[in-house]
């Protein structure tokens, strides 16, 4: 078959769809992976073809929905943050996000038309990216599944993923369905510019949604049944694939500088924000290096999107390294609790300190305390250097921790997300009947 994979959004957004894109290479299709032209590499090095999109609004995003955060403040010797001055400041803040992710959302609009395939057999479609590129699948008479990183539909066995950790209840499914209605609203003017760029008749996000839903659009799951098992009150149609991992170049090697500091004691904790561009990167490293001197712990700090910079004895700072090598030769991790990132470190079998910045962060990082990977959550507005010291030593010294993370990675080892995927798109392949259900 000829796929297109498309996603879009951060790194954390756009690697394990390279492991999934590798995987059905390897079963003989003939596969394109569609996101931003800055993750070339990323993609190449898999031997991947590669169709780059020429939106990419996620940096001014995430720039945007950290005004309402934390900022910098308290005593520079403590590191502290604090919340927003007032509640003005907060309010005009919230309604940049929303404009910001509505013009964000209409940027993708021409750069996903122009990079669909019309002759595709399938296209395999991230969580941001469906609500756009299926429209476009269906205007082709594309087959199109699903292919997440969360849970997306309502169930009454927890919350939804932009929302705290709540345990079982009805009112799930009411919070549910309000955060998929407020997502529906920020795709609002996309939608418009989409249909009217395709001579269609309007239909709202809601509406596309119940669509979808009606006609048991498939959605695959990349995240462990282990980490977050399939809810009994799904319906048919949504399952839980297991992690699909992102593929590694082979030619790869590790800098000097970071197997030299590995060699040369214990150890070290990673720190670690990715995509996320939280605060004062300045005063971050400053929290990150008194912690680590207050835990006595060497510490590997990557720059990211943030552009930390520790300069510390027993401390480096890198750029991005493969997690799948670093993160097992690591103590523990602190990092913000992404998807993609909550993966890597069950997968390390190294206890994690979660700092949830936003949006699903919180939802990830309350469920890697509930499987015992993790002693607490420590919300990045909340962060100090005594307490993240506090969080690392425990972290990093407690065998209960370290028992229970080396449990995961043993049970996730033994799944294969990638080949259930791979193994749903052979029955469509085999079974063309089945095409005009995928059109929605």
């Amino acid at each position: 078959m000829r796929i297109q994979v498309i996603t879009v959004g951060t790194t954390g957004s756009v690697a394990p769809y390279t492991g999934l894109a590798h995987r059905l290479l390897a079963e003989g299709h003939q596969v394109e992976l569609v996101t931003h032209a800055k993750f070339a590499k990323t993609v190449t090095c898999c031997g991947l073809t590669m169709r780059p999109l020429a939106a990419d609004p996620f940096e001014a995003l995430i720039n945007a929905h950290s005004q309402l955060g934390g900022q910098p403040g308290g005593h520079p010797g403590e590191g502290a943050w604090r919340a927003p001055s007032n509640a003005f400041r907060s309010l005009t803040n919230l309604r940049a996000l929303v404009r910001t992710t509505e013009q964000g959302m209409l940027s993708l609009v021409d750069s996903i038309l122009a990079a669909v395939d019309p002759t595709a057999d399938l296209l395999l479609l991230s969580t941001i990216a469906a609500p756009i590129a299926s429209v476009i699948a269906r205007y082709h008479g594309i087959a199109s599944i699903g292919v997440f990183l969360q849970p997306d539909a309502p169930t009454a066995e927890f919350s939804p993923c932009t929302m705290a950790w709540r345990g079982a209840g009805r009112a799930n499914i009411v919070r549910a369905r309000a955060a998929n209605a407020l997502l529906d609203t920020l795709y609002r003017t996309a939608q418009r510019g989409l249909h009217a760029r395709l001579g269609l008749a309007h239909r709202s996000g809601h509406r596309l949604r119940g669509e979808r839903e009606r006609s048991r659009w498939p959605i695959w799951h990349g995240y462990s049944p282990w980490v977050v098992p399939r809810p009994a009150d799904w319906r048919p149609g949504l399952h839980v694939a297991g992690y699909w991992w992102p593929h590694e170049c082979l030619n790869w090697q590790p800098p000097a500088l970071v197997t030299d500091f590995l060699a040369a004691g214990p150890p070290p904790v990673l720190i670690g924000f990715g995509s996320m561009m939280p605060g004062d990167p300045e005063r971050l490293g400053e929290v990150a290096a008194q912690a680590l001197r207050r835990a006595g712990l060497r510490g590997i700090v990557q720059s990211g999107w943030a552009g930390l910079a520790v300069i510390d004895d027993d401390v480096i700072t890198v750029d991005a390294l493969p997690h799948g090598w670093l993160m097992p030769r690591t103590a523990a991790v602190v990092h913000h609790a992404g998807a993609g990132t909550t993966a890597a470190g069950l997968r390390a079998g190294v206890p994690a300190v979660p700092v949830p910045v936003m949006t699903d962060q919180p939802w990830w990082a309350a469920r890697l305390v509930q499987l015992g990977v993790a002693a607490e959550v420590l919300p990045y507005t909340e962060l100090t250097s005594s307490r993240l010291a506090d969080a690392l030593t425990r972290a990093a010294r407690s065998p209960d921790l370290a028992r229970r993370a080396a449990a995961a990675a043993g049970l996730l080892a033994r799944e294969d997300g990638a080949g259930a995927v791979a193994r749903a798109v052979a029955e469509l392949s085999g079974s063309r009947a089945g095409r005009p259900d995928l059109t929605i």
